[in-house]
C-alpha cells in the first residue's frame, strides 16, 4: 500500500467509527425506533473492501450492514434518515438500521435473516456472468451464518458455475450471546469447510487493516482475472452487544480478559500508529479529518431530524408479495 492508500483506509474506518458512535450517543433519546446492530472495532474489512472494488462491482450484507454500506460509499444522510425512519431513508423510511441500500454504488442491501443475503449475493453474480458485465458480488456475512443451508448450498452453486463471488466471513466469535463451541464442533474450521467445497480460501487477522486490504486486493484480483470464486475468513470481534449501543460484558457470556485482549486489536489505532511513524499523518492533519468528518456526520444527523416521516399513505408502495 501507497501512502495515499493508507490514508484513504484510515479515513474510511474514522468514518465509519465515528458515524457509529454518534448513533450510540443519539440512540437513546429515543428518537430511532428500530434495531440496530453497530460494528465498532471490526471496521477494517468493511473499509479496506471499498478501497478494493469498483464502483459497479456489487457488495450485499447483513443486519450487521452500517460498515460495509459506508465503506462502499452509500450515502450517509439517506443512511441515517433511514435509521431515523424518514422519507428521505434509503429505504424510504420503512426498512430501518437492518434494510439499507444504495444501487448508485452498487451497495445492493442488506437483510436481518442469518444467512439470506447470501444465496442473493450468488445470484447478482450469476447475472453478471450471464450479462459478461465484468462485475463481482461481494457477500458479506457472519460466522453465525455458516451454520444455514443456504450458506453451502450458495457455495456450492458457485463453484459449480465459476461465478465471480467474493464471501467474507466476519468471524467476530459469537452468534448473538453463544460463542463458537457451543455451536460447531470442536476442531472445525469456516475456512477449511468452504475449501473442502472447491473455494479458495484465505485466513487473515481482520484487525490488521493493512493486511486485510492486501488479502481482499489479492481475492478481488483473481475474480476479476481469472473467475475463481474466493472466500476470505476474516477474524475480529464487535465492541458493543449483539443489538444495541452498550458494553455488556456484565452479562457473563464474554470474559473482561478476551474483550480488553481484542480491544488492544484496535484497528483504527494501530493504523494511526503506522501512520504516525512514517510520518504520514501528523497530529494537525489528524485534527483537520476529525473535524471533516464531524460535519460530514452532523450534516447527516440534522438532514435526518429535520425529514418528514412518511405519509401513511405510502405503507405500501413499493411492498411485494410472492
Amino acid at each position: 500500500m501507497n501512502n495515499n492508500m493508507m490514508l484513504r483506509l484510515y479515513e474510511s474506518m474514522l468514518r465509519i467509527r465515528m458515524v457509529e458512535e454518534e448513533i450510540a450517543k443519539e440512540y437513546p433519546k429515543g428518537e430511532m425506533r428500530c434495531p440496530t446492530h453497530l460494528s465498532i472495532g471490526q471496521e477494517a474489512v468493511a473499509a479496506a473492501l471499498g478501497l478494493c472494488v469498483e464502483m459497479n462491482d456489487m457488495v450485499i450484507s447483513t443486519h450487521r450492514g452500517h460498515a460495509h454500506y459506508i465503506g462502499k460509499g452509500g450515502n450517509l444522510k439517506s443512511m441515517i434518515a433511514e435509521i431515523y425512519g424518514k422519507s428521505t431513508g434509503c429505504s424510504k423510511g420503512k426498512g430501518g438500521s437492518m434494510h439499507l441500500i444504495d444501487k448508485s454504488v452498487g451497495f445492493m442491501g442488506t437483510s436481518a435473516i442469518v444467512g439470506n443475503s447470501i444465496p442473493v449475493g450468488v445470484g447478482l453474480a450469476l447475472a453478471s456472468k450471464i450479462r459478461k458485465t465484468n462485475q463481482i458480488s461481494c457477500i458479506f456475512f457472519g460466522d453465525g451464518a455458516t451454520e444455514e443451508g443456504s450458506y453451502y448450498e450458495s457455495i456450492n452453486f458457485t463453484v459449480l458455475k465459476k461465478l465471480p463471488v467474493l464471501f467474507l466471513c466476519e468471524n467476530n466469535l459469537y452468534s448473538v450471546y453463544s460463542p463458537l463451541k457451543v455451536r460447531q464442533p470442536d476442531g472445525r474450521k469456516i475456512s477449511n469447510v468452504a475449501k473442502a467445497m472447491g473455494l479458495e480460501v484465505t485466513e487473515i487477522d481482520g484487525n490488521n487493516p493493512i493486511g486485510t486490504y492486501n488479502a481482499i486486493s489479492k481475492a478481488v484480483d483473481k475474480i476479476k482475472k481469472h473467475q475463481e470464486p474466493q472466500l476470505i475468513e476474516f477474524s475480529t470481534y464487535r465492541w458493543l452487544e449483539h443489538c444495541g449501543v452498550n458494553y455488556d460484558n456484565h452479562i457473563g457470556y464474554r470474559t473482561e480478559e478476551e474483550y480488553n485482549y481484542w480491544k488492544g486489536k484496535d484497528p483504527i489505532l494501530s493504523l494511526r500508529e503506522i501512520l504516525t511513524k512514517n510520518n504520514i499523518l501528523d497530529e494537525a492533519q489528524y485534527q483537520e479529518l476529525v473535524n471533516k468528518l464531524s460535519f460530514e456526520i452532523n450534516e447527516a444527523f440534522h438532514f435526518a431530524k429535520e425529514s418528514p416521516f412518511p405519509d401513511s399513505i405510502e405503507a405500501y408502495n413499493g411492498e411485494y408479495a410472492f
